[in-house]
């Protein structure tokens, strides 16, 4: 079949696995850059995320010279309606994230993260209905009874938790289901919320109560930063999920609450309690698991991916 991909556990999938470290790899960073400007109120650092990667990406386009794709996105009522669909999902995403870390809620952020796996597994079986082999049920399975640990032991909702779940979960799949270009798709998205980001920070301006312009160039410049810190594993991500299964995606992504949640605790003095390292126990075991059927090739390519 041309255009066709085999699954993982084969050596064409290599990118695709260095694609997943290298977005998931950054993003358990993520908390280091937040806190740094914790101090901004939530819906102003997102609408400068927003607004920088713009910028950003903008210029990445103009380097790579797919600005000719760009129009091909937004000609196609479809894909741009799913990336509509997409850039509401990550926006909300970023935000939940950004007030999290500025209320000392990086541990709950983090199980939200653990817990988006299991969601991503979930929407790719219902959905596009991959499957699942033997061990790899096992190992989501043991991620699911460390999560669930997690959750009886908290005795709360955790709402942050499951707000990033549900959202970076569902702009997975409906990223996925877009299928188009890392760059230009990722460029169509923040310019989708675009305006209305650039309206508000305009808007803190006039009122004087804007940060940008108002601590020094240091810091504006943190702010600037916004947009290379978002774009980069936005682009890694995009790149991963159109060369592996969104089940597999799902799995990587541990790499993030587990980064995260180290930095929870030793960096920003985070109460860790046995339930997180109960989950942590069942967590890693799962991804042992799934780690040796992917690439110790006990996998057979049952059929093909697009």
């Amino acid at each position: 079949m041309s255009g066709a991909r085999p699954i993982e556990g084969m050596p064409s999938a290599l990118p695709g696995v260095a694609y997943a470290l290298g977005s998931f790899g950054l993003w358990g960073l993520f908390p280091l850059y937040f806190k740094a400007v914790s101090s901004v109120p939530a819906p102003e650092v997102l609408a400068h995320r927003v607004v920088w990667s713009v910028v950003f990406v903008g210029v990445l386009l103009l380097l790579v010279r797919q600005w000719g794709t760009v129009g091909a996105i937004l000609a196609d009522r479809r894909r741009r309606y799913r990336l509509i669909a997409s850039s509401l999902l990550i926006s909300a995403n970023w935000l939940i994230f950004i007030w999290a870390v500025a209320h000392d809620r990086v541990l709950e952020a983090s199980l939200g993260y653990f817990i988006t796996p299991l969601v991503s597994v979930l929407l790719g079986r219902v959905v596009l209905g991959e499957r699942l082999f033997r061990v790899q049920w096992l190992a989501v399975g043991l991620a699911a009874v460390g999560v669930t640990w997690m959750l009886v032991g908290v005795g709360v909702v955790p709402w942050v938790a499951l707000g990033l779940a549900a959202t970076f979960g569902s702009y997975g799949l409906v990223r996925k289901l877009a299928d188009v270009p890392a760059i230009p798709g990722l460029f169509v998205e923040t310019l989708i919320v675009g305006p209305p980001a650039l309206a508000y920070l305009l808007w803190l301006g006039l009122e004087g109560a804007g940060e940008f312009g108002a601590r020094g160039v240091g810091f504006d410049g943190l702010l600037i930063a916004a947009g290379l810190v978002t774009a980069t594993p936005l682009i890694l991500f995009a790149q991963a999920t159109r060369r592996l299964r969104l089940a597999s995606v799902g799995l990587f992504q541990y790499i993030v609450p587990t980064m995260q949640m180290l930095l929870a605790v030793f960096a920003f003095g985070e109460v860790f309690t046995p339930q997180h390292a109960i989950t942590f126990g069942c967590i890693w075991i799962g991804l042992a698991l799934y780690s040796a059927s992917a690439f110790g090739g006990r996998e057979r390519a049952r059929g093909v991916v697009r």
